[in-house]
């Protein structure tokens, strides 16, 4: 499209633009960049042996973390396996390991940045490994949403609660405005001590699990919140909209638990008589009100471990964990099916495959330092204020 084109449709070139066509990068963003380096070629068949041989040269050194929605070639290589705080976690009781290798993305290696000690490195194996939600919330766009709270009268009722998924500084922003992060597992908590700080939450940047929590565990209706859009003037909501509120929800999701509707819900019913449908609450609001068992990646996790031998089961979340978790559970003869009959996977987290983890570890092991993750002392002096106070919730 010509310059003249743009003028004539009104269409402004952006840096989101030029990210999307990967002409440029933005530090700030959850996009990342290309990797330096040459990596090995994925049709390679000695990867498995080289990532062994290069984990073993590093010893101690190393510290592999996986998430639960990694591909099972690089699951193999972690030393724990959680959720993105779980290994946060994880990586804070290791002080001994150097170099801490974050199989997930961009949001969780920065958070283990924060958490862990300065003398420790995180690094993660693809840098364009980031998250499609926590792309929704810039700290730009959070400002703003600030100043129309201020102008509407209510920034001083309102208390921030950031969802983990978020980057270091959105949840900078939340521990600089007196708020706390949660996870998908103690939103219920988090919520619980913002509305003894303020009458307010203004919750970043999943409208699900903020929905699905102040509804479903806390008894609000639905007429309690409303959704701010970012790219819409003054959210797309009136200051008297805002002010009758008493949770405004970021306009953001996940893009896999996003997918799941209603109709997925009720045709697995359908196929599979006596099914039970389990899904993580940051699926929509339908779905979880329709599901029988609604939980964090660990409660899905524990509550198919306690599951009786026989009972069927539809996951509503990322399909790596379901089908490991099929295949880890069939033995008991327990039926384990994704919720919707389209594959999806998480995109970004499949970044980091075994090509990218075997150019890290090696190169690691070579003495080169290669994709830290490293966040500016600032941006982690509140960040770490906001996830102390989640750390210090009853």
């Amino acid at each position: 499209m010509t310059t003249a084109q743009t003028q004539e449709l009104d269409v402004q070139p952006t840096p989101l633009a030029l990210l999307l066509l990967g002409r440029e990068a933005d530090p700030r963003s959850e996009r990342g960049v290309e990797c330096p380096g040459d990596l090995p070629s994925p049709s390679d068949p000695d990867l498995v042996e080289r990532a062994r041989a290069a984990k073993a040269k590093l010893g101690d050194k190393v510290f592999v973390l996986g998430h639960h929605y990694q591909r099972d070639e690089v699951i193999q290589f972690a030393d724990v396996t959680g959720d993105s705080f779980k290994l946060a976690r994880d990586a804070v009781a290791r002080p001994q390991a150097e170099y801490i290798v974050f199989c997930g993305v961009h949001f969780m290696a920065e958070s283990a940045d924060i958490l862990t000690g300065d003398d420790q490195k995180v690094v993660l194996p693809d840098l364009a490994a980031g998250c499609s939600m926590a792309d929704m919330a810039t700290a730009e766009q959070v400002a703003e949403c600030w100043d129309v709270l201020t102008e509407a009268g209510i920034a001083e009722q309102v208390v921030p609660v950031s969802y983990m998924n978020s980057s270091a500084d959105i949840k900078a922003f939340t521990g600089k405005h007196g708020g706390t992060i949660c996870t998908s597992s103690n939103a219920k908590r988090a919520l619980d001590w913002a509305f003894e700080q303020g009458e307010k939450v203004l919750f970043l940047p999943d409208q699900h699990l903020g929905r699905n929590t102040a509804v479903r565990d806390m008894g609000m209706s639905l007429e309690d919140c409303v959704v701010y859009n970012p790219h819409k003037p003054n959210g797309g909501l009136t200051a008297e909209e805002l002010r009758a509120a008493k949770m405004i929800l970021w306009r953001g999701h996940c893009s896999v638990h996003g997918r799941f509707s209603l109709d997925s819900v009720n045709e697995v019913r359908e196929r599979i008589p006596g099914v039970n449908v389990l899904v993580h609450p940051e699926c929509r609001h339908e779905v979880v009100a329709a599901a029988d068992h609604v939980g964090s990646t660990e409660y899905i996790i524990k509550t198919l471990e306690a599951a009786p031998a026989g009972s069927k089961w539809a996951i509503g979340t990322e399909l790596n964990l379901v089908r490991r978790l099929a295949n880890r559970f069939a033995s008991e003869d327990k039926e384990i099916v994704f919720l919707d009959r389209t594959v999806c996977f998480c995109s970004t987290m499949n970044r980091i495959d075994l090509p990218h983890l075997v150019w890290a570890l090696e190169s690691l092991a070579d003495g080169t330092l290669v994709n830290r993750i490293e966040v500016d002392k600032e941006t982690e002096a509140f960040a770490k204020l906001a996830l102390e106070r989640m750390l210090a919730l009853p």
